[in-house]
This record gives C-alpha cells, sequence and structure tokens, in this order.
C-alpha cells in the first residue's frame, strides 16, 4: 500500500489536472457558442445567394455558367479530385480529428487523381507521417474560420477548377448531431449541381420576386454570385467544424473531469485507510512498548 505522502501527491497531481480540464471545458463552451453565433449572423445572406442563383436557373434555363459544367466525359478514374480536408490544429477532443481523417481516406480510396487541401495542424501532421503528399496548406485556419480566409481558399479551388487542373472538388469536415456527437461528412463543392436549386422549400428560403431583372446579364450575374456562394459554403464548412470541435472538446473534458473526481474519491479512501493503519500501527507500538517496560 503506498504511504500517506505518496497519496496525498497524487491527490495533489489529480486536482490539477482535473483544474486544467475543467477550464478547458469552460473555454471550448465559450468557443463554441462564438461560432455558432458567427454561422447564425452569416446565413441569412448567403440563403439569398441560393435564393437569387435558384431564381435564374429556373426563368433563364438557357443560361450557362462554367461552374456547373460536370465533365461527364471524363471516366472515375482519370478525374482530377480536390479534397480539403478540414482537421484540427490540436487533440484533445474525442474522436473528432479520427473520425474525419477515416472519412477522407474511405473517400480517396474511391479513385481517381487525389489532390489534397488540408485545413488544420493535425491533418498535416497525419498524411506527412502517411508519406501521403497534399497540394496546400492552410495554417492559422482551423482556429480561426474567417470569410476572408474562406475567400482565399474559394478562390484558389474556383481558379483550378476553371483551369481543369480539377475537376471536382469536395469539402470533408465535420458537424455536431444533436449535441451529443458529432459527424464527419463530404460536401460536393464543385461542380455546381442545377438540381440542388430545384426546390427551394426544402432549402427553408422564399423565392424572390418573380418580375426581376439581372443587368447587364443573367451570365454576368451568375459569374458573380456563384463564387460568393461557394464561398459561403466553404465558411459555413470551416465554422461547422470548428463549431463540432469545440463541442467534441467539452465532452472529452467533462468525461475527464469527472473521471478525476472519482479518483480522487478512490484517493482520498485509500488516504483514510493509510492514515487509519499508520493510527492502529503507532497504538501497537505504544502498547507493545508500555508492556515491554513492565
Amino acid at each position: 500500500m503506498p504511504n500517506i505522502r505518496e497519496i496525498k501527491e497524487r491527490m495533489r497531481s489529480v486536482n490539477d489536472i482535473m483544474k486544467i480540464t475543467n477550464a478547458m471545458f469552460l473555454i471550448a463552451s465559450s468557443k463554441m457558442k462564438q461560432a455558432k453565433k458567427k454561422l447564425d449572423d452569416t446565413e441569412p445572406y448567403f440563403y439569398t445567394l441560393q435564393d437569387t442563383i435558384a431564381h435564374i436557373l429556373r426563368h433563364t434555363p438557357h443560361t450557362s455558367n462554367p461552374y456547373f459544367h460536370r465533365r461527364d466525359e471524363i471516366p472515375n478514374e482519370k478525374r482530377k479530385k480536390g479534397f480539403i480536408i478540414i482537421t484540427g490544429d490540436k487533440g484533445m477532443a474525442g474522436a473528432y480529428n479520427h473520425n474525419v481523417l477515416k472519412l477522407a481516406e474511405e473517400e480517396m480510396a474511391k479513385g481517381g487523381e487525389i489532390k489534397l487541401f488540408i485545413i488544420g495542424q493535425v491533418g498535416r501532421m497525419y498524411f506527412a507521417r502517411k508519406k501521403i503528399p497534399y497540394e496546400g496548406y492552410f495554417r492559422y485556419t482551423a482556429q480561426n474560420p474567417t470569410m476572408y480566409r474562406a475567400e482565399d481558399i474559394t478562390r484558389l479551388m474556383l481558379d483550378k477548377f476553371i483551369k481543369e487542373e480539377l475537376d471536382d472538388v469536395y469539402v470533408v469536415y465535420t458537424v455536431e448531431t444533436g449535441g451529443v456527437k458529432e459527424e464527419a461528412k463530404v460536401l460536393q463543392l464543385l461542380p455546381f449541381r442545377r438540381t440542388k436549386f430545384s426546390d427551394l422549400k426544402k432549402m427553408g428560403v422564399h423565392e424572390i420576386h418573380a418580375d426581376a431583372t439581372f443587368d447587364p446579364s443573367p451570365e454576368e450575374v451568375m459569374m458573380n454570385l456563384v463564387p460568393r456562394y461557394a464561398k459561403g459554403i466553404l465558411y459555413g464548412a470551416m465554422v461547422e467544424s470548428f463549431a463540432a470541435e469545440q463541442a467534441a472538446r467539452m465532452r472529452a473534458m467533462d468525461s475527464a473531469t469527472k473521471s478525476a473526481k472519482d479518483m480522487i474519491q478512490d484517493l482520498n479512501l485509500s488516504f483514510n485507510r493509510a492514515r487509519q493503519a499508520a493510527i492502529t500501527q503507532e497504538i501497537t507500538e505504544v502498547v507493545s512498548g508500555a508492556k515491554h517496560r513492565k
């Protein structure tokens, strides 16, 4: 049985760790609320963009746009696929990073010429360790998702798509589902699908006025709107991932704090037993000494 000093030192150590995990829980909670507020503040703007694109496609079906070109003539094994993989910059968030990396590898295994674009230090280190090359790494983005960073990444993807350096662009990210767990998802960013804009009711938006006109032309308006909408999709994925990471960290730190409390309770019991044993030992020694003197 460990002595009283060892038990007290261990209790002090566990208590210090519990304070850290509890502080991390509170920090993650605050960051998650901020992220959700960011998303709520920007969603109306991007829903309006989505509504406008749907309106143009419905009322001017002849309108063409290069970002809708699917290039169906290219077979799957020859398609140049770009994956934007969103991970965290650090761990201690349960299975958050593991799940998104696992899903990314499953999608990559489906074939094609794969090009990786990574957001998050954990993802960069993972693929570097496995000696899987990546074409782009966007540092300082996972923990600070902003519209500016989303615009930079989107501009790069759109440029590569137009130049036919990429035929498909996917975003692998994480969403929080019901506050109890997070789920890794794959979203196709490019090319856009006309069917995506065909049912506004499912998207939760309302149709704009049917008499709207587009100047100088629907094509020019689309060339301006689509990149902004793509930026909004990517920004939403970045913020969703950040919020899911904080939620996962909250759950992990809450579990760690509860485990620390249980450990302290067990150590308290061991401490009391050790102290009782020490007192009994002292009493025995005193009694033995008294008998010996007699």
